[in-house]
């Protein structure tokens, strides 16, 4: 099979084509695993993160990749959720113990032997995968392959950072920085909460322009301040400035979840800018995501389908992931990108 995979971490400044055209044997589904045709796979900004090493993969050489649809391939032995030809998705969360109280929760995003697609096991940036069938899911039949990537991964993540916000609806809502994920809270956080204003903060014009069109009432850079003060904010950014402007804009008790894997170090300086009365008194709050769970991506599947939720998406072939990366590092970015594989 085709795969495009990373050998070592690298600095994308230095190395603009981190990613290697190769082919390789397909994979060989274990016990109650999956063998899944990849018809596409998203390419999301935590990929950066694993190339430059501020979430490396645990060995080399990796195939990224966890934002995967495709079709069932080949059961392994003791399969029962699924059968060949199935179309099916699979999201960052690849694997849990399934034993620890995170798992029996439902909040298996924070088991400690949680395993990444793309980082821990090899991702979708491939013709073939495999994957346990129970972190496995069915798309629904709305939506084509290329909007339904999207949605395993920036749609799920965004859906999780709505519900840590504890929002309620006619609060105004934030939203720091609007590419994939961004894009699509603002049309969940538009059909979930109806009544409330959502107030974008966005480094481009051209970025700025989409959240009005997508229903934002208002659109600024990323150290303006907005026309009013936010209940709540979701942070979308890979830095740390915006965290630093947004909590200038929180209201007495309000919340700013911070929507990253990892942040880059490049910029950590401006934290000393951080005002204790000013950013943090009165009760305001700042929480982490951490990963997706099964339940999340369940979820905002049903969701997203009820809604018709239509990404905005760009499209890459397999061969050209080093051009969407690089794009994705350089903030050229409208909606998703997606890479297809299986023309």
């Amino acid at each position: 099979m085709k795969a495009m995979i990373l050998r070592n971490t690298v600095n994308l400044v230095e190395n603009n084509l981190p990613l290697e055209l190769v082919d390789i044997d397909k994979p060989i589904p274990k016990d109650n695993e999956l063998l899944i045709r990849v018809s596409v796979c998203g390419v999301c900004h935590t990929e950066l993160d694993e190339i430059e090493g501020r979430t490396p993969p645990d060995s080399f050489p990796r195939i990224l990749g966890h934002q995967v649809v495709g079709r069932v391939n080949q059961l392994g032995n003791s399969v029962n959720l699924f059968k060949t030809g199935d179309r099916v998705g699979v999201a960052w969360i690849y694997s849990s113990c399934g034993e620890c109280r995170y798992c029996k929760e439902g909040n298996d995003n924070l088991c400690e032997k949680f395993k990444a697609t793309g980082r821990d096991a090899d991702g979708g940036y491939a013709e073939y995968m495999t994957v346990p069938e129970s972190f496995a899911y069915h798309i629904p039949d709305v939506f084509s392959d290329s909007e339904a990537a999207p949605l395993l991964c920036a749609g799920a993540i965004g859906y999780r950072s709505l519900r840590l916000t504890n929002l309620k609806d006619g609060q105004n809502l934030g939203l720091t920085g609007f590419g994939a994920s961004g894009h699509l809270v603002i049309k969940m956080a538009r059909h979930m909460f109806p009544a409330s204003n959502i107030y974008v903060f966005a480094r481009s014009e051209k970025e700025r322009e989409f959240a009005k069109e997508l229903g934002a009432v208002w659109a600024g850079g990323i150290k303006d301040m907005a026309p009013e003060k936010l209940d709540a904010i979701i942070d979308t950014t890979p830095v740390w400035k915006p965290v630093v402007e947004a909590l200038k804009n929180l209201n007495t008790q309000g919340r700013l979840v911070i929507n990253a894997i990892r942040k880059e170090e490049s910029d950590k300086d401006c934290l000393m800018d951080l005002n204790y009365p000013r950013d943090l008194w009165m009760e305001k709050e700042i929480k982490s995501v951490a990963n997706v769970s099964r339940v999340d991506v369940v979820e905002f599947l049903k969701l997203s389908a009820e809604m018709r939720i239509k990404p905005e998406i760009q499209e890459y072939s397999l061969e050209e992931a080093n051009r969407a990366l690089l794009e994705l590092k350089q903030g050229i970015i409208k909606g998703a990108k997606v890479l297809v594989v299986d023309h």
